[in-house]
């Protein structure tokens, strides 16, 4: 089986720190290629892999100002389209823009959706939904107009977040600086609730961040930037509990994922996928208010690491996932 896996190209595969997306296509891709599939990347030139990397972009556009965006895109879906015929299968990790090549190759299409953004992207999905095969990353992100192939949840490389059976005192928020994701409400319910808060990610809505979250900061409420690597699992591990008080509909949420595979327990609002990752009461809970939050940190005494830990085993491993992609792969090539 050959697999040509395309990923973004707005952060390196992986990602040195921030890039959900990559971070996910490259962990599938070292797990195929572990299983003995041969898969080729699609990836910025200063991207790793144990498979075949093949390239034209050379730098990603988040890092490097001189890439444009548009123009290295269409560059990039161009090398891999003029390839196509080389294998099997194309599994696109980056979004709606190669779905206007599909029907220009024969070569079958799989991709895999991190998150309907919003109706205005449909007329880019909808016209290919039996053309591309699409895979959903939670049962809450399914669009009612779309037909799927399957749901698959994202998977971690549990090894890379060792368990951490202590914790400490403190809370942590782990994302983008954003009103989506809550950062202001949880230096409010870590406050209210008499716990030192760390808060890690990148800026990516400066306005909301000077408004909203800067003025907020002091001694027990600190802000750290971007993590990642062993760092990423450090800060992961070594908290009470990590604050995901979200306001949007979360597709997946990588960082609940591995919070849990170190033992940490998650407070988060019961938005979009929470309920399908959280185990209420077992591996964190699960609010609708900041008042709610507050009495849940009171509540983290109740929550077993080691449940968090064996939930994160069971429902979010880079191996669970990398076998649901190759079983719908041979679904789809009839082997």
């Amino acid at each position: 089986m050959k697999i040509a896996m395309l990923a973004p190209i707005s952060w390196r595969t992986p990602p040195r720190a921030y890039g959900p997306w990559e971070l996910v296509t490259s962990l599938l891709t070292e797990a195929l290629v572990a299983r003995g599939v041969d898969v080729t990347l699609f990836a910025t030139l200063d991207s790793q892999t144990a498979g075949t990397l093949a390239g034209v972009v050379p730098a990603p556009y988040s890092e490097d100002p001189a890439i444009d965006a548009k123009v290295w895109e269409f560059a990039h879906l161009a090398h891999l389209f003029e390839r196509a015929g080389e294998f099997d299968l194309i599994h696109n990790q980056a979004d709606f823009p190669a779905h206007a090549f599909a029907n220009l190759v024969p070569t079958p299409m799989v991709t895999t959706i991190h998150g309907f953004s919003s109706d205005r992207i449909l007329p880019m999905y909808k016209p290919y939904e039996h053309r591309v095969h699409y895979v959903a990353i939670s049962d809450s992100d399914r669009h009612p107009s779309l037909d799927y192939a399957a749901t698959i949840h994202h998977g971690i490389r549990i090894d890379d977040f060792p368990f951490e059976p202590q914790g400490a005192e403190r809370l942590l928020f782990f994302g983008r600086i954003h009103p989506d994701k809550g950062a202001a409400d949880s230096i409010r319910v870590a406050r209210a609730a008499g716990r030192e808060i760390v808060l890690a990610g990148i800026v990516q809505d400066s306005g909301y961040s000077e408004r909203e979250v800067e003025p907020l900061l002091g001694p027990d409420a600190r802000f750290i930037g971007a993590v990642g690597g062993a760092e990423r699992a450090r800060t992961l591990g070594q908290a009470a509990a990590l604050l995901h008080l979200i306001h949007f509909d979360e597709p997946f949420g990588l960082s609940v994922a591995e919070a849990m595979a170190c033992g940490t327990p998650v407070i988060a609002y019961a938005r979009g996928s929470m309920p399908e990752l959280i185990v209420d009461g077992v591996t964190g809970f699960l609010v609708n208010t900041e008042a709610e939050a507050i009495a849940a940190v009171e509540r983290l005494g109740e929550i077993d690491r080691a449940a968090c830990r064996a939930h994160a085993i069971e429902r979010f491993s880079v191996e669970r996932m990398a076998d649901d992609y190759l079983a719908l792969y041979r679904r789809i090539l009839g082997s």
